[in-house]
C-alpha cells in the first residue's frame, strides 16, 4: 500500500530548542531576554504581509506625526489582531512561542492575554520608560510580552531596550507611558544603576520581559517602519485583580465576564500550552 504524504511539519509546532538549562532561573534575575533564531526567516516572511496589511487596515491614527503627542509618535498600535485574521491567530496562539513563554516564566501552562502589533514608523519618536504590568489587573507577576519584530532592527530603528533586574525595582510602578515616565525613570534607574540593555534584533530573534521589568525604545532614524507584533502570556491559574487605575479597569475588557479573583477561563484567553499535555 502506498503511503499517504505527510503533511509538512510547522515550525510554529515545533519546540524552541535555544534556551539554556538556567533559562528560568536567569529571566527571572534579569527580567528579559533577548533569544536568537526564535521563528526563521521563512516565517516571518509567511506572516509579515498579513500583519503589515492588518494594521493598515484597522489603524485609527492619521495625525501627521508633528501633530501628535508623545505617546502617539511612538508607535502605531493595532490590539488583539488574532481575532481579526486566522493567520494572525496561527502565530499568536503559537505552541512555540507559548512554550518558551511558559518555561521563562517557571509555569506549567499559560493563557493568551492579548496581542498587540506595534509599528514604528519612520521619524517615530521614542517609546518613554515604562512597565506593561501597570495596565495589568492580574493577581501575580507571572505575566510576560514577547517582542517579535518583523525584520532585522538595528540601532537606528529603536530596538526595545531593558533595564536590567529592574523587574524588582517598586519605584515608578504607578506612571503610565507618557513624559514624565520618561523623565523620571530614567533618572530613577541611572541613579540606581540599573544597566541599559540597548542590543540590535536580527531577522528572528525575539525579547521576552516580565510584566514588572522596565523598558524603553529609541526614535527609528531608518527609513522603513520597525514592524513589531507583541504577545502577552501569563500563568494559566492568575487570577484578575481589584483595578488600581482607569487603564487596568480598562484591562478588563482583555478578561470579559471573569469576575475579580477567578482566573479568566474565557474564549478569548485560552490555554496555548500546557507541558502536563505534551
Amino acid at each position: 500500500m502506498t503511503a499517504l504524504p505527510q503533511a509538512p511539519v510547522c515550525e510554529l509546532d515545533i519546540a524552541y530548542e535555544g534556551l539554556a538549562p538556567t533559562a528560568t532561573a536567569d529571566f527571572h534575575r534579569d527580567g528579559f531576554v533577548h533569544l536568537s533564531g526564535v521563528l526563521s526567516a521563512e516565517t516571518i516572511a509567511e506572516y509579515e504581509p498579513t500583519i503589515t496589511s492588518e494594521v493598515i487596515r484597522l489603524n485609527t491614527q492619521h495625525l501627521p506625526l508633528a501633530e501628535r503627542d508623545t505617546y502617539g509618535k511612538a508607535f502605531l498600535q493595532v490590539t488583539n489582531l488574532w481575532r481579526e485574521s486566522k493567520k494572525v491567530k496561527r502565530l499568536v496562539f503559537s505552541r512555540r512561542l507559548a512554550g518558551i513563554a511558559a518555561t521563562l516564566l517557571g509555569v506549567h501552562a499559560v493563557r493568551l492575554y492579548h496581542d498587540q502589533a506595534l509599528y514604528k514608523e519612520p521619524g517615530g519618536g521614542i517609546t518613554p520608560w515604562h512597565a506593561d504590568q501597570y495596565y495589568w489587573p492580574l493577581s501575580s507577576d507571572r505575566c510576560l510580552t514577547i517582542w517579535l519584530p518583523l525584520q532585522k532592527t538595528p540601532l537606528d530603528m529603536g530596538p526595545l531596550a531593558y533595564a536590567r533586574s529592574s523587574h524588582n525595582f517598586s519605584h515608578g510602578r504607578d506612571l503610565p507611558i507618557s513624559d514624565e515616565s520618561e523623565a523620571r525613570l530614567k533618572e530613577a534607574l541611572a541613579e540606581q544603576d540599573f544597566e541599559d540593555v540597548v542590543e540590535p534584533f536580527a531577522l528572528g530573534d525575539a525579547g521576552f520581559h516580565r510584566g514588572w521589568t522596565f523598558h524603553h525604545a529609541g526614535p527609528n532614524h531608518g527609513t522603513m517602519p520597525r514592524r513589531v507584533m507583541t504577545v502577552i502570556y501569563m500563568d494559566a491559574d492568575i487570577r484578575v485583580a481589584e483595578p488600581t487605575n482607569r487603564q487596568r479597569a480598562a484591562d478588563r475588557g482583555f478578561m470579559p465576564d471573569t469576575e475579580i479573583g477567578h482566573v479568566p477561563r474565557t474564549p478569548l484567553n485560552p490555554v496555548l500550552y500546557d507541558a502536563r499535555t505534551t
